[in-house]
């Protein structure tokens, strides 16, 4: 039969917990423009990002006056994919809208 060993399991929890790093986050941007309409965007940051309407407003009114917005921070697959599905909804509705991602 075996021994128990208590410091075993714990030294193993420990080891495991120092390696494991969290992942990069990235911050998703919209980008003002001269075209793209502001209940778009707001529209786009309620579906996309499932901001509240009040948020949604609040975030496009800062991209409008200060020329970006974040949207908010994900992984970078996630941060990835947001950004590509901003820019399909945009194009294929006829919006020349801007997003992109960078590191938090």
């Amino acid at each position: 039969m075996s021994e128990h060993h208590p410091d075993f399991g714990e030294e193993l929890e420990s080891g495991i917990e120092e390696e494991l790093d969290e992942p990069p986050m990235y911050k998703v941007l919209l980008h003002n423009d001269d075209y793209t309409t502001m209940e778009f965007v707001v529209e786009i940051l309620e579906k996309v990002f499932h901001k509240s309407p009040a948020e949604a407003t609040r975030i496009m009114l800062l991209v409008h006056k200060n020329g970006t917005g974040v949207c908010g921070v994900f992984t970078a697959e996630i941060a990835e994919t947001k950004v590509e599905l901003v820019h399909h909804l945009a194009r294929k509705n006829g919006f020349p809208l801007q997003c992109s991602m960078e590191e938090a």
